[in-house]
């Protein structure tokens, strides 16, 4: 098992958009256990959470990420502040700008939130590293030239927003690889473009 599993403390869930008051009461445990699940096989061999009391509690979880959360309604949200109570982790609420207005109406929920933040579309410098550590590197033989122009492109046409540049990263990726191509290059990038219809 990758070190980097077990090491992980951090647990990610992600409602449906009708997600019933069952599959939000399933989801949140479940989610964490999956992390205590792998501990226990990493070290004992095994899952078994009646002998490995840890994971029948989600005990090994730290942190507990959910996204999407403007889909939970009054007794999702309330789900999640009883399982913030009843466990010994962080909870992060990832929404839609103005969750924290629909939170606010909350106020046993609200009382226990440290500070809402809100991200910026990521600067152009910002972007180009985040992208680049996604992508194949420059091409020797041209000093890096298209590949600077394919990553100045991303940046143009998303604008710095990071889920749309995540998106058309992977579509560059899926194009390079289908091309059998081993360096990022304009083309992949109009090409993943013009399949995603983004900066159009």
């Amino acid at each position: 098992m990758p070190e980097a599993v077990q090491q992980s403390r951090t647990a990610f869930f992600t409602p449906t958009v009708a997600a019933t008051i069952k599959q939000i009461d399933q989801g949140l445990p479940r989610a964490c256990q999956h992390i205590s699940w792998a501990i226990d096989y990493a070290q004992h061999g095994h899952v078994d959470p009646y002998v490995h009391a840890e994971s029948q509690y989600s005990g090994n979880t730290e942190l507990l990420i959910i996204d999407e959360a403007d889909r939970l309604k009054t007794a999702g949200l309330e789900q999640v502040r009883d399982f913030y109570d009843r466990h010994r982790m962080g909870v992060i609420l990832i929404g839609m700008p103005g969750i924290e207005k629909r939170l606010a109406r909350y106020p046993q929920l609200y009382s226990r939130i440290g500070f809402a933040h809100e991200y910026r579309p990521l600067r152009s410098d910002e972007l180009t590293a985040v992208v680049a550590q996604r992508l194949p590197g420059p091409d020797p033989d041209n000093a890096g030239l298209a590949h600077t122009a394919a990553l100045a492109a991303i940046v143009r046409a998303t604008n710095g927003n990071f889920r749309l540049a995540d998106r058309l990263v992977t579509q560059v990726n899926r194009i390079l690889n289908i091309n059998k191509h081993t360096h990022l290059t304009p083309e992949a990038v109009d090409a993943a473009q013009e399949a995603l219809l983004v900066g159009r």
